[in-house]
């Protein structure tokens, strides 16, 4: 039986319904795609109210007509629904697609509350539903308490920078990465900040290598390993550090959490 196989029995499909160790949550070294590709990734903008200007930086991914998933610090640190929205089915950043509204948020109660970056999980309800079509899809996610194998391949995808406090990119990128040891991420993070990984959490990049990753601009989207959602993009130390392996929620451990609180 192959990985590729046994990942897949430990997944779920959601059901459509009608209802530095800063934040550098990051897709680098990546190459141009498509949103056909990653269908249920959308971008998550914000309003500056000053300038009455928009901004694309998270993004999130579709659950269900209604609800997406995203990281919680995308919300936290831009906490007013009004002044934010999701642009679905667009392979480009800021232009095409559907533009849909936030009614809700709800972030996963554990946010950072006894480690920092610690359940860094949300679900926002659209005020309006977004249409399925081969550009707008819900994802899959993976189960409660699946863990994915250490070594394994896995992919991020955005419009996030391509490089450190780099420019975001115009069209979506995509790059395949490699799951790391938990263990060796939380040395890697070095003393006083290893107690951050947790068991929550998914380190994944090209360890000692570097040179790809998620960046700026990611924060909230997805980790795929075999076209489903394990990860949700989450923090780092830089973009694409040799060092230091990039960190994303661990959809598994909230499975639970997030088909109850989006509906």
């Amino acid at each position: 039986m192959t990985m590729s196989y046994l990942l897949l029995l430990g997944v779920l499909l959601l059901a459509a319904t009608s209802q530095s160790e800063t934040l550098d949550t990051r897709i680098v070294g990546g190459e141009d795609t498509i949103i056909e590709n990653y269908p249920s990734l959308v971008q998550l903008e914000y309003l500056n109210p000053y300038y009455g200007t928009w901004s694309q930086d998270c993004a999130a991914n579709i659950l269900t007509t209604y609800w997406v998933l995203t990281a919680a610090h995308c919300f936290v640190e831009n906490d007013r629904v009004e002044f934010m929205r999701i642009r679905a089915g667009s392979t480009y950043r800021m232009t095409g697609g559907s533009v849909h509204y936030i009614d809700l948020v709800r972030n996963h109660p554990d946010y950072g509350v006894a480690i920092v970056h610690d359940a860094d999980i949300s679900v926002m309800k659209l005020l309006t539903p977004v249409v399925y079509s081969p550009y707008i899809q819900k994802g899959t996610i993976a189960r409660q308490g699946f863990v994915v194998p250490d070594n394994y391949p896995v992919v991020h995808a955005g419009w996030g920078g391509i490089y450190t406090n780099g420019p975001s990119s115009y069209i979506l990128q995509h790059v395949q990465i490699y799951t790391i040891n938990r263990e060796v991420c939380a040395r890697r993070y070095g003393d006083g900040v290893s107690s951050s990984i947790t068991d929550n959490m998914i380190c994944a990049g090209i360890l000692d290598v570097g040179g790809r990753d998620a960046c700026q601009g990611d924060s909230g989207g997805p980790l795929y390993a075999d076209d489903v959602i394990i990860g949700i993009s989450s923090f780092g130390n830089n973009c694409g550090d040799p060092y230091h392996p990039g960190v994303s929620a661990s959809v598994a451990a909230f499975s639970d959490w997030i088909i109850a609180n989006a509906r």
